[in-house]
Order: C-alpha cells, then structure tokens, then sequence
C-alpha cells in the first residue's frame, strides 16, 4: 500500500518509488552509496528529511548502505529520532521508515557485532539523497569545552544539529592520537565539530546553548578533568562567527559573568579515534561534568 504523504513535486523512477512506497529492496552491490564515505547528511529521498549523518556510517560488507545510529531531531528537553521503527508482522525483523514522511527505507539488525553500538541501518540506496557537508545550505561550528564526550552528548540533543564529531585541534602536532593529547604537550584541545541546518538553528544559538552546557569561566580544564586539553574555545571559521562568538561573550560579560572562553582561528581538526565517537550511547553513561544550565 502506497504511503499517503508522497512528495508530489518530485519525479520518482520505478524503482525508487517500488521501494520508498511499496517496500521493495534495492539489489544489494547496486546501490549509489553503499561505497560512500564522504562526510555529509543523508537525507530521505521523499521528503529531504536528514536521516543519518556520515558518522553514523561503516562498512558491513552486507551489500547495502549501513548505520549503527541516527540523526535525532531532539532538543535539551527531549529527543525524536529521525527514523521509526516499525516491527514485521512475522516478528522477524524490524522496518525503518522515515519518521517524517514515513516513506520505506530498510531494515534494522542487532547483535552482529559489527560496531561498539552492535546495531545495523541497512538502508536502500534509493530512499536517500546525500548532502556533502560543505553544502552551502548547511554551517559548521567548532568548539572545545572540557571532554569531548560531555560535549557531544549534549550537541546531540539540541534541535537542528545533523552532526557532530570529536577530534582534536588548535595544537602543533600532526595526527595526534589520545594518547598524545593526554600528555599535554600536543597543543591541542579536545573538540567538537557541529554540523547543524541554519534554517533551523543559527550559529548565535549553537554558541549559546555551548555556554549553556560547560563552565565557561574555568581557566585550568573542565571539572575535575585539568589540562591544556581541556580549555574552554570556539574556534571560527571566518569574521561572521568571530563576530557573533564575541556579542555572545559580551552578553555574558554584562550580567558580571567571567569568561575564560578563548575565541581562536579555526585550525586543522583531527577526527579522535572511532571508541570515542558517541562514547556515552555506546556505553550507556551519562555525563559526569557537563550539565544543561540555561543562561540566555
């Protein structure tokens, strides 16, 4: 049965429209991204919806575009996930659906193993639309403030952030690993890079609600973690940002709030290593030095 909110200005080939709206699968090998690891969003082929974000992606070997997790369209007070999943009748597997338009996208397997999440989105090529990350539609932030865990698990909860990865930055050592980075002397902080729509969020607010989750006006780490590698920074990619982070800093100031925050040039980003991308889903922890505190 064709799904009631087809996207009636877009033109659908036979086997795009037999698998968004009829539930057929694509041959497996055949697909346009079951190879693509370009950084981007993948959005629903329907509706535009952004689905899942490249981090979310790996290579299962299985034939089809595979994610161990989505892109959850929440904010710091809840959280709605950018698929529905949907058990089979025969109660052999699970459908995934877009959650906006709930065109078809695949399927979702536990238990293989094949990632710290032990989760698997085997999604049809055809449902998906890819958006590479320097899309001009779409704006980037960097910011350091403390560990990076803490910091990424309160990004993802903030509406209109599609993405987000840490990694290291503002240091002189190339390539630098975690090990590196814990001595101190790479130069680096731990950081994170937000990938977010500006039609649904604009990068004032991303800088406000990153004031909203640290303590700012800690000048040797954050929390107990103390450390060169753990200061408070937003590193801006051109003179709008550096604008917007300093107003943002001035509100701050004008309520008598201290700010230790550095405002700095964006440098190279280095991705950390993958354990920890989405260290506290992975693990089932929570934060234990970052706390939503809301200021503005």
């Amino acid at each position: 049965m064709s799904i009631v909110n087809k996207n009636s200005n877009k033109t659908f080939s036979d086997l795009e429209r037999s698998v968004l709206f009829y539930k057929d699968t694509e041959q497996p090998f055949t697909g346009q991204y079951t190879n693509t690891f370009e950084e981007g969003i993948y959005c629903c082929k329907n509706c535009d919806a952004p689905l899942y974000h490249s981090s979310h992606k790996f290579d299962s070997s299985c034939g089809w575009p595979a994610f161990d997790d989505e892109i959850k369209n929440g904010n710091q007070n809840n959280g709605q996930s950018s698929v529905e999943k949907i058990p089979d009748a025969d109660g052999r597997r699970t459908e995934i659906v877009c959650n906006n338009c709930k065109a078809h996208l695949g399927h979702i397997f536990v238990g293989e193993g094949a990632t710290g999440k032990n989760l698997r989105h085997c999604v049809n090529s055809v449902s998906m639309n890819f958006v590479p990350e320097n899309n001009p539609n779409l704006e980037v932030a960097i910011v350091a403030a403390g560990c990076f865990w803490g910091v990424e698990h309160w990004f993802h909860k903030l509406k209109g952030v599609l993405g987000v990865r840490v990694g290291y930055t503002g240091g002189h050592t190339p390539n630098p690993n975690y090990k590196d980075i814990c001595t101190g002397k790479t130069g680096h902080l731990e950081a994170l890079k937000v990938v977010f729509d500006p039609k649904v969020v604009s990068y004032e607010q991303v800088i406000k609600y990153f004031f909203e989750i640290h303590n700012y006006s800690q000048t040797d780490g954050q929390g107990n973690d103390i450390g060169s590698q753990y200061l408070s920074a937003i590193f801006v990619r051109n003179e709008t940002q550096k604008t917007v982070a300093q107003s943002v800093i001035n509100i701050l100031e004008n309520k008598n709030h201290t700010v230790a925050t550095k405002i700095l040039p964006e440098a190279q980003f280095f991705n950390a290593e993958e354990y920890h991308q989405d260290y506290y889903t992975k693990t089932n922890k929570e934060p234990y030095c970052h706390f939503y505190n809301k200021i503005f």
